[in-house]
Parts: structure tokens; C-alpha cells; sequence
């Protein structure tokens, strides 16, 4: 596959599945999910930060080029990312990839 993109994804432990489901409703064909645990913003805020789960998921959609902006909004939309604290995404650029359907 020439030129595919890889989204990553750091949702709150639990969003994770409603996000791929929105991905795949996208055009994506598939991902990667697995877990993780978020370090900073949380020791920075001393007390008011043992509200912040540490316990995140971490998505990872490789999809063609075509299909990129209509994914990234699906998993912007379903995670909430607009709202503060709910996660963030990223897209890489791929200069190749293999095994990928």
C-alpha cells in the first residue's frame, strides 16, 4: 500500500470499542487497541489530579489516504476530543505498509 496514514488515538479506559466502532462505521477496516497508563498532568495537579484515571487505551488505524479525514472525524466525534481531559489524537504519515488488506 503507497502513502497509508496511521491514527493514534489515547482515550480514557473504556472508550476505546465505541471509538474503533465509529472508525470501522467510517471506512476503516480494522484496528489495534492496547493499553497504557498516562504520566504529567496528573502528578502536576497534586490533589485534584486522583480524579484523573492513569489507566488509558491506545488506538492505532492505519488507513488509506482516501478514507483518512473521514476517520479521524469519526474517532474525534465518538472519543469527544473536543472536550478537555477526554484524550487526544494524531495522524502519522506512512511511507509504506504491508499486510494490510
Amino acid at each position: 500500500m503507497s502513502n497509508p496514514n496511521l491514527i493514534t488515538c489515547i482515550v480514557q479506559r473504556g472508550d476505546a470499542d465505541k471509538v474503533v466502532a465509529a472508525a470501522i462505521k467510517a471506512g476503516a477496516e480494522g484496528a489495534t487497541i492496547y493499553y497504557g497508563r498516562g504520566t504529567g498532568i496528573r502528578q502536576q495537579l497534586g490533589l485534584a489530579g486522583r480524579f484523573i484515571r492513569p489507566e488509558k487505551e491506545i488506538i492505532l488505524i492505519v488507513t488509506r489516504i482516501e478514507e483518512t479525514d473521514a476517520v479521524f472525524n469519526a474517532v474525534v466525534k465518538a472519543a469527544k476530543l473536543e472536550e478537555k481531559g477526554r484524550g487526544f489524537a494524531f495522524l502519522h504519515k506512512l511511507d509504506r505498509a504491508v499486510g494490510f488488506l
